[in-house]
């Protein structure tokens, strides 16, 4: 049976490419789409996925939008690499379905609580403001999701700062409380998404799927290029969040430790870092776990095949 997902997202490139692999996966039930600010306002990444979902041709999923800003924090986003839409390169076509008329933590609680408990799995790949906000507005959700497969942190890296990851650092408070929560989590941090890197090879199958949605991932792929060049210095782009989808998808496509995680909260120069201790075996009740190593092949072969599945949907 296919796994049911929330993914809550907040495109950004990667989080489109996320979207287009868990609709086209046959292994993915995607049951809802949720918004968070992040990459760009919340009125922007709002508009990307539902511009995403009429590109895929994706009907019969509600999208809602949630947070506009983190809980303590002011807005911060990452223009530097997704541009000023959040989705720079493509052109974006019109948006064809409605939002929900819910707020996304509604969505995200109605969601869990109208489904049999250890069903649905969240998969966020931005700040982790709406999932924080769900737990502490209905904590029976902790115990009713199946599991938490979040993008976020990194144990031996940083990107928004030298020990930070940007959808941690930007909302550390949320996400401090959804490490903490009682739900199983898989942390799908730097550590392995730098390993998805968009190398000539990939771009070339995914080139040659033909389709509309191929070539939009293409145009987002190569506009992540340049801005990963000019602000990371990566030769070729790491494409973040669809590691997360992937590892519901197929948990073979990466290498995972058991192992105690947290995010700092208060370090001058560590603020949103994620901590993970490796001293001993994991404790019996530890409910975290990390991801270290990426099948590459393996893994941007689930994004092809689903590219091919969606097929060539009308506009």
């Amino acid at each position: 049976m296919p796994t049911k997902i929330i993914l809550d997202c907040d495109p950004g490139h990667d989080d489109a490419v996320a979207m287009l692999l868990a609709y086209g996966s046959p292994a993915i039930d995607l049951v809802a789409v949720t918004t968070v600010m992040g990459n760009q306002t919340i009125e922007k990444v709002t508009r990307n996925a539902l511009a995403v979902a009429r590109v895929a041709g994706i009907t019969g999923v509600p999208f809602a939008r949630g947070a506009h800003r983190p809980l303590v924090r002011e807005v911060e986003v990452a223009a530097s690499i997704h541009g000023e839409s959040g989705l720079d390169g493509p052109v974006l076509p019109e948006p064809t379905i409605e939002l929900d008329p819910r707020h996304a933590v509604d969505l995200i609680i109605d969601t869990i609580m109208q489904n049999e408990p250890g069903t649905i799995t969240l998969v966020p790949t931005g700040a982790l403001t709406n999932i924080a906000l769900a737990v502490r507005k209905e904590p029976r959700i902790a115990a009713r999701v199946k599991e938490v497969v979040l993008m976020g942190g990194g144990v031996h890296v940083g990107n928004w700062s030298a020990t930070s990851e940007f959808n941690i650092v930007i909302d550390p408070e949320s996400a401090h409380i959804v490490f903490n929560e009682t739900w199983p989590l898989t942390m799908v941090g730097l550590d392995v998404t730098h390993q998805a890197l968009a190398t000539p090879d990939v771009a070339a199958a995914i080139a040659a799927v033909g389709t509309g949605p191929a070539r939009f991932v293409g145009e987002l792929l190569e506009f992540f290029a340049h801005t990963y060049k000019d602000q990371q210095g990566f030769d070729h782009p790491p494409v973040h969040d669809p590691c997360a989808v992937a590892y519901v998808i197929d948990p073979s496509v990466m290498k995972v430790v058991k192992v105690p995680l947290d995010v700092e909260l208060t370090g001058t120069l560590t603020l949103g870092m994620t901590v993970a201790d490796f001293r001993a075996p994991a404790p019996a009740q530890c409910t975290t776990q990390v991801a270290l190593n990426l099948d590459h092949e393996k893994f941007w072969a689930l994004v092809v095949d689903a590219l091919e599945r969606i097929g060539d949907p009308e506009l």
